[in-house]
């Protein structure tokens, strides 16, 4: 499935979850829920992504993990928060950088509606 498609899909599970639940949850919650939601539409989801950190050729378990790894093309993080922080933001981007991404979502599920908590963001390599 071509790139563009799979985040269309992204986009269009994250309102019907969002939807379905409203603001007020857990990330967790959101992203089981969410996850569920993307592999009823037929695409292949990873959960808690260990993501290590390469260093002069060394791979090193550094603690990262990536919330969701969608179709091994978009990764997503998932935030719960009031406001999302430049700090989320350059979470994201540097897991698109480790991973050898082009393209993330970071979602904030804690807002009235969630047109309003997706940020696309991409890694121009």
């Amino acid at each position: 499935m071509p790139i563009e498609e799979v985040a269309k899909q992204i986009v269009d599970a994250a309102i019907k979850v969002h939807r379905a639940l409203g603001p007020g949850l857990l990330e967790s919650a959101y992203q089981k829920c969410f996850a569920y939601e993307l592999r009823q539409r037929g695409l292949r989801v990873e959960c808690e992504v260990q993501l290590p950190l390469v260093y002069e050729g060394l791979s090193l378990d550094a603690g990262y993990r990536i919330d969701m790894l969608v179709e091994d093309l978009i990764i997503i993080e998932n935030k719960a928060v009031d406001q999302v922080l430049p700090i989320h933001q350059a979470q994201l981007l540097t897991y698109l950088k480790l991973r050898d991404c082009r393209l993330g979502f970071l979602l904030n599920w804690n807002v009235t509606l969630m047109k309003n908590g997706i940020k696309r963001m991409v890694n121009n390599l």
